[in-house]
């Protein structure tokens, strides 16, 4: 992995808890870096389409995956998820959008205009065209109102379950699971 790689992957007990939320079926993840995310749902056998717009962060995950021996259950893409979104079908999608670096703890409120490389609402919207099942994984200073948000913008409005994660006993992010993705 690169340096952007170890600071931005999920930490793998929360990219775990993830996985065993997602349901069944085919998973999408839309930003999927390095693929700590892609791996743990392949590995509880979904088949899973990660994209990503970096050649280089594909071939990180698709090294990771064979590490992992779950190659077989991911299909890599480099590309732009909002270029290949309305081709895309899947039962549910997962975002994890670039959060702007490290400095984000620095920020007292993160609000999803932060999001990278477009706003967490715009990101929402495209991912919603696909499924109404998605999970989006968001700095810990998420403004939480925000998040809610937008299961009341949808029509109709979306079931949303916000969890906290934690490592050690710290959070590192907070978790929302929409509609029928808020399973387990």
């Amino acid at each position: 992995m690169d340096e952007e790689g170890w600071y931005s992957v999920t930490p793998e007990e929360i990219a775990i808890r993830h996985a065993q939320r997602s349901g069944n079926g085919i998973v999408i993840d839309c930003f999927a870096g390095v693929g700590g995310n892609a791996i743990q749902f392949a590995r509880m056998c979904y088949s899973v389409v990660a994209i990503d717009i970096d050649p280089q962060k594909i071939e990180f995950a698709i090294n990771n995956a064979k590490i992992y021996g779950v190659e077989d259950y991911i299909d890599f893409i480099v590309g732009d998820f909002f270029e290949l979104a309305p081709s895309l079908k899947g039962d549910m999608v997962f975002l994890a959008p670039p959060w702007g670096g490290p400095s984000y703890k620095s920020i007292e409120k993160f609000t999803l205009d932060s999001l990278e490389p477009r706003d967490g609402f715009t990101i929402f919207q495209v991912a919603q065209a696909i499924t109404p099942n998605i999970i989006m994984f968001l700095p810990r200073n998420v403004d939480l109102q925000q998040v809610e948000e937008l299961s009341w913008l949808s029509s109709p409005p979306l079931e949303v379950e916000i969890e906290e994660n934690y490592v050690q006993h710290n959070v590192k992010g907070v978790t929302a699971y929409f509609s029928g993705a808020a399973c387990g």
